[in-house]
């Protein structure tokens, strides 16, 4: 089937590798994977890799890399889309090295984002490793996890021709929430295997390219231990604790040094893409996933439980 199967990995820009080595490893429990001469990879498998980071000015999503299945696959996801009028091209000996795939094609979405269609991504020389985890990153099947990509202004038929009708991603569900009086956050959840979605799309204010990557967790107890290590080391939050109507995910979200989010998750849902059916939900999030400084100004005006007058 000439469609992506997982999202492979993710190569982000950064201005602060440093900061981002720390972010990554000492506070979201990944491993460090290998440097490079502009940056260093990142682990959360068995791959050698699922995050690239490298140094830049943009702070922000550079690349995205969907695995597809087989060589057959690919080649005919390449003939399908130039036959579409989409720019394909393929990279070389050094770039699948550098990507650590066996063949590697780019191109383009609709807001002009880098997307690389490979296959071969290899496995790392010894086995995942964190200290930081009790348990593991959950990818398997399911890919590297999921991201929130912005529109920008680009209509959903558009790029859903494309992620759709082109790459074979199917729609999982909407969710259309009122979040002030005529205004409305509009996201389109799509899914390329049994993970709920690997990308979404929604027209939130922000000048990245990405509103957030997504990381699963096997044990519940590795969020809460995430989410004191984030807030121990003064790390700004974009959302508290909270769970998502549609993908049943526990996570909290939380800035990267690029000032993108990262969501850190358990229990998110597996579909059957045979039998799913999507819906249309009218709220973001079931309960929780509140704004930091809205959580401040609620405990501040709770009483106090001892009565006294100044707290």
């Amino acid at each position: 089937m000439s469609r992506v199967k997982e999202l492979g990995y993710v190569v982000y820009e950064v201005t602060d590798p440093a900061a981002w080595e720390r972010f990554g490893v000492d506070l979201l429990g990944m491993q460090l994977g290998e440097r490079t001469p502009d940056g260093f990879t990142l682990r959360t498998d068995e791959k050698a890799h699922r995050w690239i980071v490298t140094e830049g000015p943009a702070d922000d999503l550079a690349v995205t890399g969907y695995e597809v299945a087989d060589d057959a696959a690919l080649d005919a996801l390449v003939a399908k889309l130039r036959a579409a009028g989409t720019e394909v091209g393929e990279g070389d000996a050094a770039h699948a090295a550098a990507r650590g795939v066996e063949r590697v094609f780019s191109t383009r979405d609709p807001m002009g984002n880098r997307v690389e269609l490979v296959t071969g991504l290899a496995d790392a020389g010894t086995p995942f490793a964190s200290d930081r985890l009790v348990g593991g990153f959950v990818t398997g099947a399911g890919g590297a996890g999921h991201q929130v990509l912005l529109a920008h202004g680009v209509p959903r038929e558009t790029y859903l021709a494309f992620y759709q009708d082109l790459l074979g991603f199917g729609i999982s569900d909407i969710i259309v929430e009122e979040v002030a009086p005529g205004v409305f956050a509009d996201l389109i959840f799509l899914h390329c295997n049994g993970r709920h979605h690997t990308v979404a799309f929604g027209d939130l204010p922000s000048p990245k390219k990405t509103h957030h990557f997504m990381v699963e967790v096997s044990d519940i107890r590795d969020v809460g231990a995430a989410y004191d290590r984030c807030m121990d080391a003064g790390q700004p939050f974009e959302m508290t604790l909270g769970m998502h109507p549609n993908d049943h995910m526990f996570s909290f979200y939380v800035f990267t040094p690029s000032g993108f989010s990262v969501e850190f998750g358990w229990g998110g849902l597996i579909i059957d893409e045979e039998t799913w059916e999507v819906r249309t939900l009218d709220r973001l999030h079931s309960w929780g996933h509140r704004a930091p400084d809205e959580v401040a100004r609620l405990l501040a005006a709770a009483p106090d439980p001892h009565g006294k007058a100044d707290r």
